[in-house]
């Protein structure tokens, strides 16, 4: 059973149509990962982690570069453990620890800062 609903997946995938994603698949190390897919799901997990702190440092209110450092670190930290401790994953075969690192490091810093910044001012102003 498990042959014919890979090479299902298979043929799916050699026609250009796009594979159904499950959520079970991000808390299962024996899944199989390809580049793309693991770099889509870091960049998902990272932009909701940037969400949630905005919205709880502009909350609470925080100030300071100080909680940009805190962000960082813990955004870093979610997406390394996720990966080297939940997936179990070859780092070389991904591109290394800094390519898995800084996947949507950018744009999830940026919605980090615009949900901080509106919910503080909203709040507290």
């Amino acid at each position: 059973m498990k042959k014919s609903k890979s090479g299902k997946a298979n043929l799916l995938h050699q026609n250009g149509h796009v594979l159904p994603f499950k959520f079970a698949k991000l808390l299962d190390p024996d899944a199989s990962w390809d580049k793309d897919q693991l770099g889509d799901a870091l960049h998902w997990i990272r932009q909701v982690v940037g969400l949630v702190c905005g919205l709880i440092w502009g909350a609470i209110p925080l100030v300071g570069a100080l909680w940009i450092l805190v962000f960082l670190v813990l955004s870093s930290g979610i997406i390394y453990v996720y990966y080297a401790q939940i997936l179990k994953i070859d780092v070389e075969e991904f591109g290394g620890q800094a390519a898995l690192l800084q996947e949507g490091l950018f744009a999830s810093f940026s919605l980090f800062l615009l949900a901080w910044i509106v919910v503080y001012s909203l709040t507290h102003f």
